[in-house]
């Protein structure tokens, strides 16, 4: 398991050029939520609160409250004016004034360290038949991912510790550390995004650049870094061939799961 990812800030731009591919695994979440006790809904790593209008919507009565460590991320966040309280925290040492009725986290957890530890912690803070409901992306072992790490290897050996990069447990893992505290659904699904053409570069490293390839880029200094977006774009294309118009279609699989606490 990684280490915590979450010290450095976030770019909110670049994060948004895929807003609309980023937030679907968020709405599809949602949808899977059972009803919850009256208490405080909890949107973790809420970023700058791309779920935070289908959460205010789907939980009208309820204080909704986001905690992020980036300071441009809840800039952003703040202007919607749908969060109650933010919190400015860093999620891997959080936790709650009261027991929340939900604690929802879309594609934040796997940036931090010790699931074993996090996750069982985040369920038994909630309130009684509380839900934990998390979304994780699924995708090291994809060609998109695992190339960035082969890459700054044979470019800038020692440069980059893989153990650095974000990652997460064994789907059964979280199922035998949740099921203990109440009934566990677990699900997969790979998304097959269209990513619109790049006039600079393959449309997958602008997709993965933006988050999972953060920790390796941000090991190298500029030139390095402009020299590992060439290497990555020139090999890329073997994974995820480029249509006729630039475009690509990009599979992308995340991992999901929810917890009712029995009591």
């Amino acid at each position: 398991m990684s280490a915590d990812l979450t010290n450095t800030d976030w770019d909110p731009e670049t994060y948004h050029w895929f807003r609309g591919l980023r937030l679907q695994p968020a709405v599809d979440l949602m949808a899977r939520i059972p009803a919850v006790p009256e208490g405080d809904v909890i949107d973790l790593g809420c970023g700058a609160g791309d779920a935070a209008r289908g959460l205010r919507h789907r939980f009208p009565k309820a204080q909704l409250i986001g905690v992020d460590q980036s300071p441009a991320m809840l800039e952003e966040a703040a202007d919607l004016a749908l969060y109650d309280r933010l919190h400015p925290f860093d999620i891997a040492q959080w936790t709650p004034a009261e027991p929340p009725a939900l604690v929802f986290s879309n594609a934040a957890l796997h940036w931090v360290g010790d699931h074993e530890t996090l996750i069982p912690a985040l369920a038994r803070a909630l309130a009684p038949h509380g839900v934990l409901a998390v979304q994780m992306p699924h995708q090291n072992n994809a060609a998109s991912h695992r190339m960035w790490h082969s890459l700054v290897a044979d470019l800038f050996p020692g440069a980059f510790d893989p153990e650095d990069a974000p990652s997460i447990l064994l789907p059964a893992q979280y199922h035998h550390m949740l099921t203990p505290m109440g009934p566990v659904s677990m699900w997969e699904t790979e998304y097959y995004q269209h990513l619109d053409p790049s006039d600079d570069g393959h449309p997958v490293r602008h997709f993965t650049q933006a988050t999972y390839a953060r920790p390796v880029l941000d090991a190298l200094d500029p030139a390095d870094q402009d020299a590992l977006c060439r290497a990555y774009d020139a090999v890329i294309d073997k994974a995820y061939p480029l249509a006729a118009d630039g475009s690509v279609l990009f599979p992308f699989r995340r991992l999901f799961f929810i917890l009712q606490r029995a009591d």
